[in-house]
């Protein structure tokens, strides 16, 4: 049983970084987080009605719940354009190298995030929980990550981009200010 968990650690680990970092240059969403947060929304598929409820009380905070949940999904959707993918991450341009490198790979194009919650804390910040998918395998159980609005739209923060992008093993010279 320890064996398999180590082998386990020692194959996946590896691919899934490559995955996420892949997926990650390839979107664009944009949501603020803290800069220590690995768990941030590393892939994710195309905007539908969520399968797990956003977490948000009604009126506005569900519309950004439902706006965050939206960007975040699109953001790491490996056919979301490279353009709508920096749009969507906090600082995007300063990414933009980055997403462009990383969005032809086929690797990047099979992996997405699936947003399972929401909570809208201001008109600013939300606290994302997701999980990171490859068809109907879950690679990445219950990730947080945190989204900010920035000029009226829901973005991925640029830590939790950062945090995935660490799980490769490099990250950009533009994570260190976030």
């Amino acid at each position: 049983m320890r064996f398999h968990l180590l082998a386990r650690r020692i194959v996946v680990l590896p691919a899934l970084g490559l995955a996420l970092g892949a997926v990650l240059a390839g979107c664009s969403s944009s949501s603020s987080s803290s800069a220590a947060a690995p768990t941030s929304s590393p892939a994710s598929s195309p905007s539908s009605p969520a399968s797990a409820p956003a977490s948000a009380s009604t009126g506005t905070s569900g519309a950004a719940a439902a706006q965050v949940k939206a960007n975040w999904e699109t953001f790491f959707n490996g056919s979301t354009p490279v353009a709508k993918r920096v749009a969507l991450l906090q600082n995007g341009q300063a990414f933009a190298a980055v997403i462009s490198a990383q969005a032809g790979s086929s690797l990047a194009k099979s992996v997405s995030a699936k947003v399972t919650s929401v909570t809208v804390h201001s008109p600013t910040a939300a606290t994302v929980k997701y999980d990171i998918v490859s068809g109907s395998s879950t690679l990445l159980p219950n990730q947080t990550g945190q989204a900010v609005n920035q000029g009226g739209t829901w973005k991925v923060g640029d830590a939790s981009f950062c945090g995935l992008l660490k799980l490769q093993g490099t990250a950009p010279s533009a994570c260190s200010s976030s």
